[in-house]
């Protein structure tokens, strides 16, 4: 038994290397470096693949073909659809068949334990949240992984567009920055009672934090979701609507699809907001468009 559990740990080392390795070749021919947050919808279109979101109840799904094609469920959360179309993306660049990944929760074994969805898993995580960028968005903060408080875990969530959990998730197995200990404390809360932290009170909306280190890279939101900004901060147009003024920053609210250009009059923190429409079913790359004012 020993032996075998040695052996299949080997193997998922072998795997997870290939799966590394194979994240930073895809994110280097995309034209992207290897600590910036990156759109993984973009990455996949320059690899040739067609991204697509559609009313559907499942994780997602890759489809072998010309031109190779992955499909992603529009009712599953704004980070969970990125880290759903690195999956799909994994299987492609891997060289996986076509495949179908069901809801998470219907799964009848546990996705790690299948050798190609544990490789496209990783290949997702490495793809959004890349080892030097990690380590970058700590040092900005003056942070260190194993003491940074949930709160600013999650500020790091949000830069990378992932979720509270898979930054986790990634920290401990993918990265070994925290202990098993670390992450059993920080997944004791979860995004809604840390948004309630960060707000003051509770809200169904979904909430992304782009603090002082986000870096200057797209906000990508969709309608309804709530952005807290640095204080100060002003939109140049009506995509996003200032609502409050907090302490930890200008809270605004995402209220129509569009592209939205914000800044810090005195200061050079600036970033663009890609605003799509909620549950929105269509192509990746048309997400942000403007609504036709004559519909």
């Amino acid at each position: 038994m020993k032996a075998l559990a040695k052996t299949m740990m080997h193997n998922r080392r072998a795997l997870a290397d290939k799966a590394m390795k194979a994240a930073i070749t895809a994110r280097l021919k995309a034209g992207k470096d290897l600590v910036s947050p990156v759109c993984i919808y973009s990455v996949a279109e320059a690899h040739g693949v067609r991204v697509t979101f559609n009313d559907i109840n499942m994780e997602g799904m890759y489809q072998r073909g010309s031109p190779p094609r992955i499909h992603l469920s529009s009712k599953r959360p704004l980070p969970r659809r990125a880290y759903n179309c690195g999956h799909e993306l994994g299987h492609h660049l891997l060289g996986h068949g076509s495949s179908i990944d069901e809801l998470r929760e219907n799964q009848s074994e546990r996705p790690w334990d299948v050798p190609e969805e544990y490789s496209a898993d990783t290949f997702a995580a490495y793809a959004l949240m890349p080892t030097l960028g990690l380590r970058n968005a700590f040092a900005v903060r003056h942070l260190k992984p194993e003491t940074a408080s949930p709160i600013e875990i999650y500020h790091i969530a949000c830069q990378f567009g992932v979720g509270y959990s898979t930054l986790i998730t990634h920290l401990l197995w993918g990265e070994a920055m925290i202990s098993r200990a670390r992450a059993e404390a920080l997944r004791k809360f979860t995004p809604r009672t840390l948004r309630a932290h960060i707000l003051g009170s509770l809200t169904p909306n979904p909430l992304i934090v782009a603090d002082e280190a986000w870096g200057g890279h797209a906000i990508d939101a969709e309608v309804g979701h709530l952005l807290l900004l640095p204080s100060g901060t002003v939109a140049h147009g009506d995509a996003v609507v200032a609502v409050a003024d907090l302490d930890g920053g200008r809270l605004f609210e995402a209220k129509r699809p569009g592209l939205v250009r914000i800044d810090r009059p005195g200061s050079d923190w600036a970033a663009f907001g890609r605003i799509a429409r909620t549950a929105y079913v269509g192509r990746a790359e048309f997400r942000h468009l403007e609504d036709d004012a004559d519909e």
